[in-house]
């Protein structure tokens, strides 16, 4: 779907959708207790569906490897692939998009390492073998995604067993989300801080009544939107959340504020989208986005189609290896922006387009099915003007 969106001035106060990251991770923990249904506030996104559609596959009866359609969420592969090992010996993934374009290395180094069979090709991941308990040596600087998915499956197993860390962790703030999750469901780990997370073996998920926060990555959006001159109140947000996007708040304040920001995306790449559009408008200020080199393994190289499509509108961004630098202008352009099948590219396009001298043709707006399937109903609730394209 196109849609030209004509420049307004947004107003109102707006909650953000239900995490989609803490609802991956109290959904799995519901569903190995039992009770998915006592999961509340769960926004049904596409990742969303696709989680519950895999653990559906994966609790149910039958003999043989479940066939675990993933679409194109790298939360539902990567947490899920150690699950499966360890309840029915392995599945069959499927993903769209760049989902099996991904990388899945982590995983494979322990499953060659420990006798699992894997296999790749013509768009399907199979994986069969047995998760036994012990010492699993991991990556953490490709994805924290990995470690969760380990701590799922390993306190399901008999024994004890430990991830070590044979790199520094990024994105520690969503292993603390999964560690928040587990203990939510009566399941111990210990982690050192640093490189080590030990996990008893024999442990039973316990059923829980949890309710999903609204998501600090969403509310970047409407953030952004206050920062570069929209009146939106973002509202409902828990400051003591154990998602990582909260350093959101934090970042803000130092956006707020003339002069050179530096920040740092390693911990919250999912942030970049949003954070650039501000910055695009901060006036003659620069702004450098740094560690950012994981946003091009995403849904679309993520810092390719920031420069790209922000300086398809006018903003001054330069793109590096693993940073953008970004010099604010006053005011941006009309013109044509793609959403590359993205769904926050999608929505930092629509930010932006706020503050542009003409409409700004979208292409691929439906893109944000994929984690905020409201955003345009809400985009329009706070004034947002758009049509869809002839």
């Amino acid at each position: 779907m196109d849609i030209i969106i004509t420049p307004t001035r947004l107003s109102g106060a707006i909650t953000p959708p239900p995490s989609k990251s803490q609802a991956h991770r109290l959904l799995i923990a519901a569903c190995l207790a039992g009770g998915e249904e006592r999961v509340s506030n769960v926004a049904e996104s596409q990742d969303i569906a696709a989680t519950k559609a895999c653990m559906v596959a994966l609790k149910g009866p039958g003999r043989g490897l479940p066939l675990l359609p993933c679409g194109e969420s790298g939360s539902t592969l990567r947490f899920l692939i150690p699950v499966a090992l360890a309840l029915k010996g392995g599945g069959v993934f499927t993903g769209r998009g760049r989902l099996m374009e991904r990388p899945q290395e982590p995983y494979f180094e322990i499953f060659r390492e420990k006798g699992i069979f894997y296999e790749q090709k013509d768009g399907m991941l199979t994986v069969r073998g047995a998760l036994t308990p012990g010492e699993y040596a991991l990556r953490g600087d490709i994805s924290s995604q990995f470690v969760t998915g380990l701590l799922y499956a390993l306190s399901l197993l008999k024994g004890p067993s430990e991830i070590r860390l044979t790199t520094p962790l990024e994105s520690a703030g969503y292993v603390d989300m999964t560690l928040d999750a587990l203990a939510r469901f009566g399941v111990e780990v210990r982690y050192d801080g640093e490189r080590a997370f030990h996990v008893p073996g024999g442990q039973r998920y316990l059923p829980a009544d949890c309710t999903v926060e609204p998501d600090w990555s969403q509310a970047g959006f409407w953030y952004a939107a206050r920062g570069i001159g929209n009146a939106v109140e973002t509202v409902g947000m828990n400051l003591h959340s154990a998602q990582g996007d909260r350093v959101l708040e934090t970042w803000a304040a130092a956006l707020s504020q003339p002069g050179e920001v530096v920040l740092d995306l390693s911990g919250s790449p999912d942030l970049a989208p949003p954070i650039a559009a501000w910055c695009a408008l901060r006036e003659g200020q620069v702004t450098r986005l740094v560690n950012a080199s994981r946003l091009r393994i995403k849904e679309s190289d993520r810092l390719s189609a920031i420069a790209s499509e922000l300086g398809k509108l006018g903003a001054d961004v330069d793109e590096g290896a693993d940073n953008l630098t970004i010099r604010g202008v006053s005011t941006l352009r009309g013109g044509e922006a793609d959403s590359h099948n993205d769904h926050r590219i999608a929505m930092m396009a629509a930010i932006a387009a706020t503050r542009a001298d003409g409409p700004v043709t979208l292409r691929g707006a439906e893109a944000v099915r994929k984690s905020y399937p409201n955003f345009w109903e809400d985009y329009a609730a706070l004034g947002g003007v758009f049509t869809v394209a002839e």
